[in-house]
Formats: C-alpha cells, structure tokens, sequence
C-alpha cells in the first residue's frame, strides 16, 4: 500500500498520476483540513479571498497544463494576464527585471550601475563564486548589487547572502547585457518580456486553492482523509501513526513534510544532526481591502518589488487585479496582499507587522490614506521558503538516501527541500514523478535535474 502524507501539490500529484494509472491500493492523508497546503486559499469574513503569498502560475510541464484545463475549465475558468511587475525605489516604479530597466533611475545610479557591469566584463573573472554574495559582484558589479540585489535579497530571504549557494538561481534572475540596457537608455525602451512566467493565467473563482481543491474533488473521496496528523513512523515495521490514534500500515510513502520534521517524526534526527542548519523562512500575510479604485499609477500592476527599508514587505500583490472576485464588490474595493519574512536573522514583532505595514504602504504610494482601508486581514504561515544554502545540499542528500532505503520519499517543496523546483508545477511533477520512479524505476528529473526541467517550454 502506497501512503501519501500531504494534501499539497505534491501529494496531489502523486495521487492523480495513481488514479490515472488505476491503482487503487492508496491512501492520501493531510494534516490540515484543507487541501492546497501552501497553495490554498482561504475566504475572510468580509468575503475577501487570500492566497498564501503571491502565487504567481507558470508550467514548464504539457503534463501539468493538461491537468489544469481537465479540473478547471480552460476557456472558463481562468483569467489571463500579461505580466506587469515593478521595483519601487528612489520613488519611482521601474519595471522587472530591474537590471535590463535602469535607465528610470537618476543619472548617478544609472552610472554606477553601468560601471559596475562594465568592471565586471573587463575583470575577466571565471573563477566559480563560493556563495550567492559572490556571484551578485561577479555578475552584475557592486553598482546593480549595492542599489538593488543586496537588499532585495535580504528583505526576501533573511539570510546573510554569503551563506547562501547560487547554484539555484537558473531562470529566476534575469541575465545582464550591457549592450540592450544602452539601447534601452538611448531609446527610453522598457525591455520587460523576459523570463517564463512573462504571461500566466489565475483561478476565476476561488484564489490559487481552487486549483487544488479541484484536483482533490476528481479524487475518490474514499481514498483521502482530512484533519489527519501524522505524529510518527516506525521506519522499519512501516507503520504510521496519527494524532487520533489510528495507525496505518504501508509498503511505501511519499510525504511532502519539511524534511527536518519528517526526521523528528522518523526518529532519526539524532543520525542526522545536520539537518537542524537547513535555511528556512516563514512569511507573514497582510492582505488591505480599500474603498474605491486602485489609484491611476498602479493600474495594471500585477506584483511589486521594495528592496528599501521604509516598508517592512519584500513584496506586494494586486491580488483584485488577478481576479476581480478576489474582492466581495469589485465595484466598491479592491485589494492588496503584503508579503513580510521572517528568520532566525530576521526577527519580526508580529503585534506590530501590520501597523508597519500600513505605513510602508502610504510611504510607497501604494494607498493614499489609511480611511480607505475598510478591512485588513492577517496571517502567520511558518516554514514558507526552504533556503538555498551553500551546504544545503550535501545535508540533504543522505537523508533523502535513508529515508528511501527505507521505504519513505521525501518530496515537494518542503520535502525535498530544493527551492528552485519548488512552484506548483515542480511540486505536483515531483509528487507524478515519484509515484513513475516507484512503479518502474523512471528517472525523478525534476528532483535531480532542476536546470534541465527549468528550460522546458
């Protein structure tokens, strides 16, 4: 009996590609009781809908894209937008990427931009950079690094950069060339196609978490369990057993929980005391409801970027824009979802986050007043981000290895613990791809090759 621990994209996965292949010896169990995990959405008492974090859906998967149109409908079901995304600084908004669109920025900046790239080109440097601070310098310059990228990172990942590798980067930063950004400035041209989520659809109804609520309701309900708490494995009688008591007998599982849980709860964090230094990160949500219209300058503004220290967020979503049913009146308010995080380095006064976030709100010009904000709502999700540390994979792998041995897979965003194939489509492929490496021992290229699986489409 194959048992799945997790209602998220990776449980998900796993048990749609079981269905689909008619094997009926499963079971899927989630903790919470709701399906989604860290792609559900939830409805506040004022009818204001609220993911957790701004998802933004992209698919590097033709597998993946036939499962969204088959739970929603294709033609229907989704709303479609071109991405628009911006940097507030120097009070100003300057598209994404940042570094092919410096040319909003004063004639200094600019400047120290461009000589920072060109220092860069002339060093000739093809030594490999020992951490992710090392490779900011050596690929874009101090200029790029000092305006931007270094304290961008830091608001996002609260980790000190030389602590982290830069291995996972891939397609989630943009390249610099030097010779589009002085045709850029020469022509006053926004060059803001770049990168694979430059176009991507949203719910109609229901935030992110409809997708997956969606997937769950195409399931055979008897089959899946809500409200059930995995509190222990016994590795080698492969039992698992439950906060109500029950106890499950399987042959093998696949579970998306953080793996250094997962190591509490297999009783062997003790054999591998390592995994107690993973990187990781949680992140506090304020969503605004305000009266009226979005003012003229946001526009269509889908997300945005505060690398600077007048706001508390490293970023904020116009989460009305993605579906105005976000919202319970479109006609009357529309919303903002603020995304603040929070680590061992990074601490965060939770009784004062949303106060700060207000007015870094106001100090942006994202709202003009705090009287038209008619409703806020505030949320606490731990364990968001698994950061990309520079020994993070070397304490990963033999976890990965014994767990396996022993009958259990540790996959998905928390499970495995690779933030760069850690989407909605990465999780649910590694959920698919695990349950095909179990059954017929086919390669896992999402989990073992995130830069090939990150070129596709």
């Amino acid at each position: 009996m194959l048992l799945i621990i997790g209602g998220g994209p990776c449980g998900l996965g796993a048990a749609w590609r079981l269905q689909e292949l008619e094997i009926s010896d499963w079971l899927l169990f989630e903790k919470e009781d709701y399906w989604g995990g860290l792609s559900a959405s939830f409805v506040d008492s004022e009818g204001y809908v609220w993911d957790v974090g701004g998802h933004v859906l992209f698919s590097h998967y033709e597998y993946f894209d036939r499962v969204l149109d088959t739970v929603i409908p294709a033609e229907t079901g989704w709303v479609h937008h071109e991405r628009e995304s911006w940097i507030r600084i120097a009070d100003r908004w300057v598209p994404y990427p940042f570094q092919m669109n410096i040319h909003h920025l004063d004639e200094a900046d600019f400047l120290k931009c461009v000589n920072g790239i060109i220092e860069v080109l002339k060093s000739g440097n093809n030594s490999s950079p020992r951490n992710f601070s090392e490779w900011i310098i050596a690929t874009f310059g101090e200029g790029l690094a000092e305006i931007f990228l270094r304290p961008y990172n830091w608001k996002v990942w609260g980790f000190p950069l030389d602590t982290m590798s830069w291995k996972w980067v891939g397609e989630r930063v943009a390249p610099v060339n030097l010779s589009r950004i002085i045709e850029n400035y020469v022509y006053k041209r926004d060059d803001v196609a770049w990168g694979p989520n430059n176009k991507f659809r949203f719910p109609l109804h229901g935030g992110t978490g409809a997708i997956w609520r969606s997937v769950a309701a195409s399931l055979p309900s008897d089959k899946l369990g809500l409200s059930r708490e995995l509190i222990r494995i016994d590795l080698d009688r492969r039992k698992a057993f439950f906060k109500s008591g029950s106890v499950i007998d399987y042959d093998t599982m696949i579970t998306s929980i953080g793996l250094p849980q997962l190591c509490r709860i297999a009783g062997i964090e003790s054999k591998f005391p390592r995994v107690r230094d993973l990187g990781v990160s949680s992140t506090h949500l304020v969503g605004l409801g305000v009266d009226g219209t979005p003012p003229e300058h946001l526009g269509k503004k889908c997300w945005m970027y505060f690398p600077e220290e007048n706001s508390p967020f490293y970023r904020v979503t116009h989460f009305s824009h993605y579906s105005h049913n976000n919202v319970p009146d479109i006609r009357k308010t529309w919303s903002l979802m603020a995304e603040v995080s929070e680590t061992k380095h990074k601490a965060v006064e939770k009784n004062r986050v949303v106060d700060r976030v207000i007015q870094g709100a106001l100090r942006t010009g994202l709202i003009n007043s705090t009287s038209s904000i008619r409703h806020v709502y505030y949320s606490r999700h731990a364990d968001t981000y698994p950061i990309p540390t520079v020994h993070r994979d070397e304490i990963t792998a033999p976890v990965l290895e014994f767990l396996a041995d022993h009958g259990v897979f540790s996959r998905g965003r928390m499970g495995a613990w690779k933030y760069e194939v850690g989407n909605m489509d990465h999780s649910f492929m590694q959920g698919k791809e695990c349950v095909d490496h179990i059954l017929s021992g086919s390669q896992e290229q999402t989990l073992h090759y995130p830069h090939v699986v990150n070129k596709l489409k």
